[in-house]
């Protein structure tokens, strides 16, 4: 198997994403339209055959090998900078980049114009280890230049045996944070798709064992919002429903850093999270 994996290419990969997707259309189609009112989402699992994404696992850095983000809104390693570690990676993530990849889940998720994101802004790589954690939250409404819309999140799970009980697991709150959440296992080569909007509020839920849940991840932009009412708004984080101390902080954060960037519209600073390459 090492052998082959040598020669594997985002072409490669992008070819067996495209047909596990295509194959699975129409049951992919009915999950989205049945959540398309609130959060629309759906997941494929097995998408790559087990080898090639054991190989994908095993190129992943060490944890000190990212770059550790902790606060009160999360605690996580993540990594966009992708020509400091294994080409693989690099492939695998722009796999889900592929022209027919990005058509095929556009008509499944029945958006038009959308387009992937070169820079891997938020996007990348992720780690997270026992007691690590992402609070509810809203993504950044736009890209970096804040030209696009952000409309579409792809998570690929690559974790072999991590069972739902070890947290890590994705949280969708479409009726906020009253209401029970829908928990989406983060299982080994499970694809998860989510639309991003003004109502899209999701988690991860805290780790709860010694491992490592390991995540690929692209964002999809679009000229035109999924909702005709959404807004701009800066990443928007919440605390979770047992925590009331901290939602109240988090939301006169977000509120202060919404009023920065009415003055400056790109903020004050460039955020780091995306891949620099060389001209």
């Amino acid at each position: 198997m090492s052998n082959i994996l040598q020669y594997m290419d985002r072409q490669q990969y992008s070819e067996i994403i495209y047909n596990s997707l295509l194959q699975n259309k129409e049951s992919l189609l009915k999950q989205y339209n049945e959540s398309r009112n609130n959060i629309g989402y759906f997941y494929l699992d097995n998408l790559l055959p087990e080898g090639l994404v054991l190989e994908i696992t095993k190129a992943f850095p060490k944890p000190e090998e990212m770059v550790l983000k902790k606060s009160i809104k999360e605690d996580k390693y993540v990594a966009a900078q992708m020509n400091m570690y294994n080409p693989l990676l690099e492939e695998i993530i722009y796999a889900f980049q592929d022209k027919k990849i990005v058509e095929l889940v556009s008509e499944i998720c029945r958006l038009t114009d959308i387009v992937p994101d070169d820079n891997l802004y938020a996007g990348g790589i992720s780690t997270m280890g026992y007691k690590q954690f992402l609070n509810p939250h809203l993504d950044n409404s736009h890209d970096k230049d804040r030209e696009l819309w952000r409309v579409l999140n792809l998570l690929y799970y690559v974790t072999p045996n991590w069972q739902e009980s070890y947290g890590g697991n994705l949280e969708l709150w479409p009726d906020g944070l009253n209401k029970p959440q829908v928990t989406i296992h983060s299982k080994f080569n499970r694809l998860v798709i989510m639309a991003t909007h003004n109502g899209s509020l999701h988690s991860v839920s805290p780790v709860t064992c010694e491992g490592f849940r390991c995540c690929v991840s692209n964002y999809y932009f679009s000229k035109f919002p999924i909702h005709e009412t959404d807004t701009f708004h800066v990443t928007s984080f919440r605390g979770r429903p047992e925590n009331k101390l901290t939602d109240v902080v988090l939301q006169a954060d977000t509120w202060l850093r919404m009023g920065i960037r009415k003055i400056f519209k790109k903020g004050i600073r460039e955020n780091p999270h995306v891949y620099k390459k060389e001209e």
